[in-house]
């Protein structure tokens, strides 16, 4: 995918994942949550077994939102303790 398709990908997914864990703190926090939640959620589908980001399409978007909402679990975590 080209740059511009990762960046409406990742604030898409960003935005999702922010507004379930209730966390959304803009636009570009989006878009940097939702690449980084990409490339995780991509990592953790293949180590189960299944494919990760395929492409701009739905399957990519839940992906991302995943692992979105997997690294946003994991910030708040670590900013309790």
């Amino acid at each position: 995918m080209n740059i511009l398709l990762w960046i409406i990908l990742g604030a898409l997914a960003g935005w999702i994942a922010g507004a379930i864990m209730g966390t959304s703190k803009g636009l570009l926090t989006n878009v940097i949550v939702g690449i980084i939640g990409a490339f995780l959620g991509g990592w953790i589908f293949d180590m189960f077994g299944s494919s990760g980001v395929t492409g701009f399409n739905v399957y990519s978007l839940l992906v991302a939102v995943a692992g979105a909402i997997v690294l946003l679990v994991i910030v708040r975590a670590f900013s309790r303790a």
